[in-house]
Formats: structure tokens, C-alpha cells, sequence
């Protein structure tokens, strides 16, 4: 079953169990679906799903950083019961020395020498990381290595 099929699928589990705090995120992420399939005539498959995922996680990571700055705690947590809900879908995030071995086998297959070749180096590990792992920390790393 594709993850997006999975999704909708646990809408209607959801549904029927009374999980309101879960059905909410889900039918939000449903609604995300819907969208970007209206906006751009297509139908998604699991990388744009995965996509839709990462961004809403990142929306919501922002928003816990805004929300504990303005001493909103009580916002904050909803916002990470969200992201925990999201990240239910998400494949299993890779550990930091899986990260560095993927990054030093991109700078070699590239050739990359300098910061110049950041661009080259993302491109080569996006794929194998979507999903997989925080892209702005996997960006971070790359450009320790190449400075």
C-alpha cells in the first residue's frame, strides 16, 4: 500500500475510534494532499507525499520555536503531538554516522573541492535522505565538510 493510500485509510480509522487530537492532523495532511494534486493536475506518489510530510513537520518545528519564545507552551506541545502524528509516516530516520558515510560517499562521486559544490553534493544525497533525515542538518553538514 502507497503511503498516501495508508493515510486516508487511517483518516477513516481514526474516525471510527474517536482519536480527535489525530484525526485533526491526519485530515489536515489529507487536505495538504488534495491541494498540491488540485494545484498541479497530478497524482502523488510516495516522494511528493514525503514532501508534503517534511514541509509540515518543518511548519511546525518553526512554529514551536515562535511559540516558546512568546511563552506559549501550551501551543508548543500541541504542535509537537503534531509533528509526532506526522512523523508516524515518515521511514526510519538514519543515524548521524549513516548521515556522514552517504555525505563522504556524494563529495567523492562528485568530486566536489569546495563550498561552490554544495549544490552538487545535496543533489547526489537528497534522494537517499528524503525522508530519512533532517535536510537543513544534512546541509549543515555538508558545508563543514567542504569549508
Amino acid at each position: 500500500m502507497d503511503l498516501k493510500t495508508r493515510i486516508l485509510e487511517d483518516v477513516k480509522v481514526a474516525m471510527k475510534s474517536q482519536e480527535k487530537d489525530r484525526l485533526a492532523v491526519l485530515r489536515l495532511v489529507a487536505a495538504a494532499f488534495k491541494q498540491k494534486e488540485v494545484d498541479e493536475r497530478i497524482s502523488l506518489d510516495d516522494a511528493a507525499v514525503l514532501t508534503i510530510l517534511e514541509k509540515m513537520i518543518k511548519q511546525r518545528k518553526e512554529s514551536i520555536t515562535l511559540f516558546e519564545q512568546g511563552k506559549r507552551t501550551d501551543l508548543a506541545q500541541k504542535e509537537q503531538q503534531e509533528i509526532n502524528v506526522i512523523q508516524a509516516y515518515l521511514p526510519e530516520q538514519l543515524s548521524s554516522a549513516e548521515i556522514e558515510q552517504l555525505i563522504a560517499a556524494a563529495i567523492s562521486a562528485t568530486g566536489a573541492a569546495s563550498i561552490k559544490d554544495m549544490g552538487k553534493v545535496m543533489a547526489a544525497v537528497k534522494p537517499k535522505l528524503q525522508g530519512r533525515a533532517d535536510m537543513a542538518a544534512v546541509g549543515a553538514k555538508i558545508k563543514a565538510k567542504l569549508s
